[in-house]
């Protein structure tokens, strides 16, 4: 037996232990066409209730399995009981389900979370859009539900990336459950199991807290960053001066070489832009545009 040939019945042996959500065939079978024959790769809404296996483009199904010939049932096989079997019923799970609107389905989620939850919400919710409603209604059930049972609630996802688009909506999620008295739960990939803010998961949380402290802080850096940026280039914040360059220009000849008064330079100056276009400039606009260019011209005079 080659390598590719075991690879291919152990790829094939991980799909198999689950039911296929496509074409209906039972855990320990391969899947089937229409024409009811065996089908010469499995669904992929099948294989990709196997976590290692998700970013394959497809799984074979082994020669010894007979694709294309006539579909009988294979042997039964022993399928691990689901979490909630296994921790006892006193434990309840709302499960979310989210994907983009964009090629993506829900499919495999809602089937890795409907056996094992007492409630199931979903959404598909654009990239463009920044709230997530049913997130916050799974959450706000699963709350309720704790306050009102006192039995430990667990609010179940699929994987990290199910809980959080990015750092900022994963440490806002993350904060929610554990304020709510919740337990956090991923039924896959690296993080797979059950974390308590409180108890032994209380690390994860930890780092979550991290990771919201780095982002506030690098925000915060950045900012001041391009403060200083735009300063050093002689931009300002805040509303434009209504005193042009050309205006300001006028303003510094009539009040150095002849000697004007802000204030009657001020009424001779006329908005060319914005909603008072055409009205004169006010006074405390030109004072403070004489001022900001006086105090850069003595920072640039050695002194």
């Amino acid at each position: 037996m080659t390598n590719s040939t075991a690879a291919t019945i152990e790829d094939a042996e991980a799909v198999e232990r689950h039911p296929c959500p496509r074409c209906g065939v039972p855990a320990g079978s391969a899947c089937r066409t229409n024409n009811d024959t065996v089908a010469p790769t499995y669904h992929t809404a099948r294989h990709m209730l196997v976590p290692s296996l998700r970013k394959g483009l497809g799984v074979k199904t082994p020669k010894d399995r007979r694709p294309g010939k006539r579909w009988v049932p294979g042997p039964e096989i022993d399928v691990p009981a689901p979490p909630a079997a296994r921790e006892g019923t006193d434990v309840l799970r709302i499960g979310y389900a989210r994907c983009s609107t964009r090629g993506q389905e829900l499919g495999s989620q809602l089937d890795a979370l409907g056996p094992v939850c007492n409630k199931v919400f979903s959404e598909k919710v654009s990239t463009r859009q920044r709230s997530l409603p049913q997130q916050e209604a799974a959450m706000a059930y699963a709350a309720d539900l704790y306050q009102t049972t006192g039995q430990p609630v667990i609010f179940a996802v699929t994987e990290l990336d199910r809980l959080g688009r990015d750092a900022a909506e994963l440490i806002a999620a993350a904060d929610r459950i554990e304020h709510s008295g919740l337990l956090l739960e991923f039924l896959d990939g690296p993080l797979r199991g059950v974390y308590d803010p409180s108890g032994p998961g209380k690390m994860l949380f930890l780092l979550f807290a991290g990771m919201a402290e780095s982002v506030r802080e690098g925000i915060r850096e950045k900012t001041l960053e391009g403060l200083d940026t735009a300063v050093r280039k002689g931009k300002y914040g805040g509303r434009p001066s209504v005193v042009t360059e050309d205006m300001l220009a006028v303003a510094l000849h009539r009040r150095d070489v002849r000697g004007e008064s802000v204030t009657e330079i001020a009424r001779t100056l006329t908005q060319t832009s914005g909603k008072n276009e055409g009205t004169p400039v006010s006074r405390t606009a030109l004072y403070e545009a004489l001022k900001v260019h006086d105090e850069a011209k003595s920072a640039t005079v050695p002194g």
